[in-house]
């Protein structure tokens, strides 16, 4: 398993075991949000302000910043951060897999270019919605950060078992037609070959026209 695949499925797990969770369980809402250096919260509760991951660590914020290096385990940290690890249980199908037992194995550089990714992806789906369109999600079952429009997904995935590195994509609700869709669920690029922020964005403008005219 490549570095990229380890740190990613770890993440997946914090993001599903001590972040999207804790908040889950207190306030109904698991949906996160892209941060500086990865994700968190996007709710307080009781004492704590955020949870978030930004690169290898995990930040608690209650009075202080509380700053804690992914490693061990997430029932661990969650002991050390004094967050109760779970929350999501049975909300979806297609988790991470990842115990609050297991131990984690999250690469500093392989976290910085998911976290590059997930900000790419953000800032261009805020330019595609618009300041009146819907802020951009990061979903702890995927993964990715996403918005809808008008019966369209478009969002940016840090890599799953389709393509096992960060990518970008639409996916129409109703399945469309033609050279441009050619993933299972609609249409896909790599960000290693589409490039930064205005070329993300080109392809979801693409997306958006050709869903429109099909």
């Amino acid at each position: 398993m490549s570095a990229l695949t380890e740190t990613r499925r770890s993440l997946h797990g914090v993001a599903e075991l001590l972040v999207a969770g804790p908040q889950h369980r207190a306030t109904g809402t698991m949906r996160l949000a892209v941060r500086q250096g990865g994700f968190g919260t996007i709710r307080a509760w009781d004492d704590v302000s955020l949870v978030a991951v930004d690169g290898a660590a995990l930040v608690v914020v209650r009075e202080a910043p509380l700053r804690l290096p992914l490693t061990g385990s997430c029932a661990a940290l969650g002991a050390a951060a004094g967050l109760a690890v779970g929350g999501l249980e049975g909300a979806y199908a297609d988790s991470s897999g990842v115990t609050p037992d297991e131990p984690l194995a999250v690469d500093p550089e392989a976290a910085a270019l998911l976290a590059a990714a997930w900000a790419t992806g953000d800032a261009a789906l805020r330019a595609l919605a618009g300041p009146a369109g819907p802020e951009p999600v990061l979903w702890p079952e995927h993964f990715d950060v996403a918005v809808t429009l008008d019966a369209v997904n478009y969002g940016v995935s840090p890599g799953d078992g389709y393509l096992p590195e960060p990518y970008a994509y639409v996916g129409p609700h109703t399945p469309r037609t033609g050279d441009f869709w050619t993933a299972p669920f609609g249409a896909a690029q790599p960000l290693a070959a589409l490039g930064g922020e205005a070329e993300v964005l080109a392809f979801f403008a693409q997306g958006r026209a050709l869903a429109r005219d099909s």
